[in-house]
C-alpha cells in the first residue's frame, strides 16, 4: 500500500513539474513573440531578400495564432499584402541588391493573386536589381510567378509543370438522394450555376460556356506574361502545355527555354555570389520576409493625409456566430460598423476597399452596399479587386467611385439564388419518422421539414428571388451609370474574367492597390498621402488575453483542417457550413478548383 501511495504521489509530482516546465516554455515563447513584433531590422550592405514560396498565398497575411505557435504549429500562409510591401521596400533599399526566390510546395488562392505578386516582382526589376529563382520542382502557378525572374534555375532531377488550365467540378445530387435528401432551387439568371453542385449531375451548357470563357481569359494572360519574360512564343508555350512537360528531363526544359540552367543548391549559391561580387569563402547576407516586415517605418510612409485600405475578403455572411470555423469571412454587421467608423473619421480622407470574395449572403451584401454608399457620400471610395469580386463581392463593389481589377480577377456573376434542403425523404423513408399536420391558415406550415415546398410555395419563393435580383441589377446600373437593360445583357449570373469585364464597363481599369491608392488621392485632391490598413489585426498580447478569457482555439483547428485538406478545404467548408448560411445567396460557383 505504501508503494502504491508513493507511486501515485510521484506521478502527481511529475505531472505538476511537467506543467510548470510547459508553462515556463509557454511564457518564454510569448515573450519571444511579443519581442519579435516590436523588433526592428537593420540591413547589411550587399544583401539578398529571400522569398520562400511555400504554403498558400492568401489575400492578407494570416494573424499569428498564439495557440499554434505555442504548440509548435502555425500557419504556412503567405500574405499577398505583406509580400508586395516587402518587395516594394526591397526595391527602395540601397542595401538589397536582388531577390532570390526559392520555389517549393506553393499554391495561390486565385490566379489573380499570383498575377499581383508577379507584377510586384516585375516592378522590382525596374530598379535595375536582379531576381533569381530556383526550385527542385515548380508547380504551374509557381512557375508562372518565377518566370519573371532574370534567371530561372532548376535542380538536375527536378520537375516543372506546364499543362494549361482545367477544373473538375463535382456534383452531389445522386449521393444526397441515397440519404433521402434533395435541394429545391429558386434562382434568377441562366448562368447562376453555384447550386448545380447540389441540384444537378453535370454542368449546364451556360455554366460550361462561361467557365470555358473565363478559363481561356486566365490562360491567355498567363501565356502573354510568360512569353514576354521567357522570350518564348505563345504558340510554342501552348504546344508545350499540350505535352506532358512535367515528365520531360531538365535538359529538355533548358532547350525549351523554360529554364536557364540546371544546378544543385550549392551551385546556385555560387551564382548568387557572382552577382554580389563575393569571394567563394564569404557568406551571403540573407534577409527574410519577417525581417523585411520589421524594417523601420520611413518618414515617407507617415507623410501626408491618411487613406484607409479596408480589406474585405472571404465569404459574405450575416453573422460569424452562426458559422463554423472556415477561414476569413466578410461579416455583414461588422463590416458595416467598420465602414461607418471610417466615414465618421475626419483623419481618413479616402478609402480603398480591397475586395476578394466569391459572394455569399444577399442580405449582408445589401447592408454593406448601403454602408459603402454612406461612406462615398463623405469621401472617395475606390475598389481594388483581388482574385474574386463576384456576385455578392461585386454587389459591395459597384457603388464605388472607381473600380480597379487585375486582368485575371474573376468578377460579375450578377444574380441571386435560394437553395432549400428537403430532408423529408431522410426523415420519413430512411428513419421512419411520421408527421401529422394542424393549421389555421393555408401556409402556416411553410418551411416545415415534413414535406417539400409545393408549386405554389415555390412560386412565392421565385417571386422573392426575382425582387432581390431586380434590386441587385438596379444597384449595379446606378453605380456603373448604365441602364438596367444594359446590365441585364451582361448579368443573369454570368462570371467574367476582368480582361473581358473591362470591355463591358463592370470595371474601370486594370491595377492593384497602389493604383487604387493613387486614384483615391486624386479624387480626394491630396498632394501627399500615406496608407493605413483596416481592420487592425490582433497582436500577440490581445490573443493571450482572449485565451485567458476562454476564447480562441478555432484558428488552430481551422489551420489543421486547411493543411490536411489542401485545395479541397474551401469546398469542404462550403458544404460544412451550407445550412448555417443565409438561404438567399449572391454567390459564384467558386468551388471549381482550377489547375
Amino acid at each position: 500500500m505504501k508503494d502504491f501511495i508513493k507511486n501515485v504521489f510521484a506521478t502527481i509530482v511529475g505531472i505538476v513539474v511537467l506543467m510548470l516546465i510547459v508553462g515556463i516554455l509557454g511564457v518564454i515563447s510569448i515573450v519571444g513573440m511579443v519581442a519579435s513584433e516590436s523588433a526592428t531590422t537593420s540591413l547589411k550592405d550587399n544583401s539578398v531578400f529571400v522569398i520562400s514560396l511555400n504554403g498558400s498565398l492568401e489575400e492578407r497575411e494570416p494573424a499569428l495564432d498564439l495557440l499554434s505557435a505555442m504548440t509548435g504549429g502555425g500557419t504556412d500562409g503567405l500574405g499577398l499584402d505583406a509580400l508586395t510591401k516587402a518587395i516594394a521596400k526591397a526595391k527602395e533599399s540601397d542595401e538589397i541588391k536582388g531577390i532570390y526566390i526559392e520555389a517549393g510546395a506553393f499554391s495561390a488562392d486565385t490566379p489573380a493573386s499570383a498575377e499581383a505578386l508577379r507584377k510586384a516582382l516585375a516592378d522590382f526589376k525596374k530598379s535595375g536589381k536582379w531576381i533569381v529563382a530556383y526550385g527542385d520542382s515548380y508547380t504551374q502557378m509557381t512557375y508562372y510567378i518565377c518566370s519573371v525572374a532574370d534567371k530561372v534555375y532548376i535542380n538536375p532531377q527536378g520537375m516543372l509543370d506546364w499543362h494549361g488550365l482545367g477544373g473538375t467540378p463535382y456534383f452531389l445530387k445522386d449521393m444526397l438522394a441515397k440519404f433521402g435528401v434533395r435541394y429545391q432551387l429558386a434562382k434568377v439568371g441562366k448562368y447562376k450555376s453555384a447550386p448545380e453542385t447540389m441540384t444537378a449531375d453535370g454542368m449546364s451548357e451556360p455554366n460550361r460556356e462561361q467557365t470555358l470563357a473565363y478559363m481561356n481569359g486566365l490562360w491567355k494572360q498567363m501565356l502573354e506574361d510568360v512569353s514576354a519574360s521567357r522570350k518564348v512564343s505563345k504558340e510554342q508555350l501552348n504546344a508545350y502545355a499540350d505535352g506532358i512537360v512535367a515528365l520531360e528531363g531538365t535538359e529538355k526544359l533548358v532547350a525549351m527555354k523554360l529554364v536557364d540552367k540546371t544546378l544543385y543548391t550549392n551551385e546556385v549559391k555560387k551564382e548568387i555570389k557572382k552577382l554580389l561580387k563575393l569571394d567563394d569563402d564569404k557568406s551571403i547576407n540573407q534577409v527574410s520576409l519577417a525581417e523585411m516586415k520589421n524594417l523601420p517605418v520611413s518618414k515617407k510612409d507617415k507623410e501626408g493625409e491618411e487613406i484607409a485600405i479596408y480589406y474585405a475578403y472571404g465569404d459574405i455572411v450575416d453573422d460569424i456566430a452562426a458559422m463554423a470555423s472556415g477561414g476569413h469571412n466578410i461579416v455583414g454587421r461588422e463590416v458595416c460598423k467598420d465602414l461607418d467608423a471610417l466615414a465618421a473619421d475626419d483623419d481618413v480622407k479616402a478609402v480603398v476597399l480591397r475586395v476578394n470574395s466569391p459572394g455569399g449572403s444577399a442580405y449582408a451584401s445589401e447592408q454593406i452596399w448601403n454602408s459603402v454608399m454612406n461612406l462615398k457620400a463623405k469621401k472617395p471610395v475606390v475598389v481594388s479587386m483581388g482574385g474574386y469580386a463576384a456576385s455578392g463581392g461585386y454587389y459591395i463593389s459597384c457603388a464605388a467611385n472607381y473600380i480597379y481589377a487585375e486582368p485575371m480577377t474573376i468578377t460579375g456573376s450578377i444574380g441571386i439564388f435560394g437553395m432549400f434542403p428537403d430532408v423529408s425523404g431522410l426523415l420519413t423513408d430512411k428513419l421512419g419518422v411520421k408527421f401529422d399536420e394542424v393549421k389555421t391558415n393555408k401556409h402556416a406550415e411553410f418551411g416545415t421539414l415534413s414535406r417539400p415546398f409545393t408549386e405554389e410555395e415555390l412560386s412565392y419563393l421565385n417571386a422573392y428571388i426575382e425582387r432581390g435580383y431586380n434590386l441587385f441589377r438596379k444597384r449595379v446600373a446606378d453605380g456603373r451609370k448604365m441602364s438596367v437593360e444594359a446590365v441585364e445583357e451582361i448579368a443573369q449570373g454570368r462570371v467574367w474574367v476582368a480582361s473581358d469585364a473591362k470591355k463591358i464597363k463592370l470595371v474601370d481599369d486594370f491595377g492593384g492597390i497602389n493604383e487604387a491608392l493613387a486614384k483615391a488621392a486624386q479624387l480626394a485632391k491630396l498632394d501627399k498621402y500615406h496608407a493605413a490598413s483596416y481592420p487592425r489585426e490582433q497582436e500577440t498580447m490581445e490573443q493571450l488575453m482572449k485565451m485567458l478569457d476562454g476564447e480562441g482555439g478555432d484558428n488552430y483547428i481551422d489551420e489543421q483542417m486547411r493543411l490536411a485538406l489542401g485545395e479541397y478545404y474551401a469546398p469542404f467548408m462550403y458544404l460544412k457550413n451550407i445550412n448555417k448560411q443565409s438561404a438567399i445567396q449572391a454567390r459564384m460557383p467558386y468551388q471549381l478548383i482550377i489547375k
